[in-house]
């Protein structure tokens, strides 16, 4: 698949397809977040057995990002805030997607209370807009030299089942219960996914596909800033 491939659970691609065909907001965060944990689990093993997980950069990252994560999807946001702070995220990921980003040097990591401040951001993010941080984490350690780009898809992919874990735990906390259809659209978006994982593997060239998939993200992004 596209996004497992990179270190991604595909939130925002579920997202944006939701946010085109009108999905209440309520519905659309638990939906993307069990999404993320099928797709994540998936690629953490793939990537775990390939040892291109890189624990000791991880394990503060986590360690912050997780809880942040719970609080994040404890949080019950008005449809006016949610819209357009998942609007923005969805251009992100169409930048991220977009974009070709490569760094010939590497550099040691920054200290653990560094990592602490940047896990807890992005793990409040992932928890408030149901993307599990992937489309923030990967692009920063790429960015600032801190892994190679395969196991910095190693670092993601782990990082998005951790959060989408402690993003949904956060939203039962405080909801008691997923919306009824959320089962429905996480089994949707899981067919789509697949189909699209062949698609992109049989024919479409996989820069076509991040460039139509950036479109997709940003004409979604656009709708939910134009309806917010």
């Amino acid at each position: 698949m596209l996004y497992s491939s990179v270190g991604h659970g595909g939130a925002s691609a579920y997202l944006a397809a939701m946010g085109l065909f009108g999905v209440a907001p309520a519905a659309m965060r638990p939906a993307a977040l069990a999404m993320n944990i099928v797709v994540a689990a998936v690629g953490t093993w793939r990537f775990a057995s390939a040892g291109a997980v890189p624990g000791g950069l991880l394990l503060p990252l986590c360690a912050a990002s997780v809880p942040a994560a719970f609080v994040g999807g404890a949080i019950r946001l008005p449809a006016s805030v949610y819209a357009p702070l998942l609007a923005l995220t969805l251009l992100v990921g169409a930048w991220r997607l977009w974009s070709r980003l490569e760094r010939g040097d590497l550099r040691p990591a920054p200290p653990a209370r560094t990592l602490l401040v940047i896990g807890a951001g992005f793990g409040l993010l992932a928890g408030l807009t149901g993307i599990g941080g992937g489309i923030f984490l990967s692009p920063t350690l790429i960015l600032a030299g801190w892994e190679t780009p395969r196991r910095t898809a190693g670092a993601s992919v782990v990082f998005i089942l951790v959060n989408s874990i402690a993003g949904i735990l956060g939203h039962l906390s405080t909801a008691g219960q997923v919306p009824p259809g959320t089962a429905l659209l996480a089994a949707v978006a899981l067919a789509g996914g697949l189909y699209g994982s062949w698609l992109g593997a049989r024919r479409l060239p996989p820069l076509a596909l991040r460039r139509l998939l950036a479109a997709v993200l940003v004409i979604a992004g656009t709708k939910l800033l134009l309806s917010g």
